[in-house]
């Protein structure tokens, strides 16, 4: 039952400020919206499912631990132009956790969401 849609569920802490994030700054359309508990946006197969403090992935488990944004796991976006793309970004306010860095397989730069979760941009070496 795959339709070569790619579901990933971020925690947030304000599910508008995700959409406008999300939207406004990397190129994701709003899909469906549940303010304040849910919504979820789309750039092409990747669809991120943006759960709020009210929405039911935001519960206490059992165990008393609470769901929370942030973490080291993150989306990972192309782009032809990284430097191009870091200007923008920061040109927007957006904050970013290092500099890009340069591997074997390209380069890299890891910025957070409103709610601190991360995303990477990377170029692949070549382009």
């Amino acid at each position: 039952m795959s339709d070569g849609t790619v579901h990933v569920r971020y925690l947030v802490d304000d599910v508008q400020s995700a959409i406008d994030f999300y939207t406004g700054h990397l190129g994701f359309e709003s899909i469906t919206s549940f303010l304040p508990a849910f919504a979820d946006v789309r750039r092409g197969n990747l669809r991120l499912l943006l759960s709020g403090p009210a929405s039911s992935a935001g519960r206490p488990m059992p165990d008393g631990r609470v769901p929370q944004p942030g973490g080291w796991n993150r989306i990972h976006l192309i782009v032809d132009d990284i430097d191009a793309e870091v200007a923008r970004l920061r040109a927007a306010g957006v904050p970013f956790r290092n500099d890009v860095v340069t591997g074997p397989g390209g380069r890299q730069i890891v910025l957070d969401d409103p709610a601190g979760n991360a995303v990477e941009l990377f170029q692949p070496a070549g382009t």
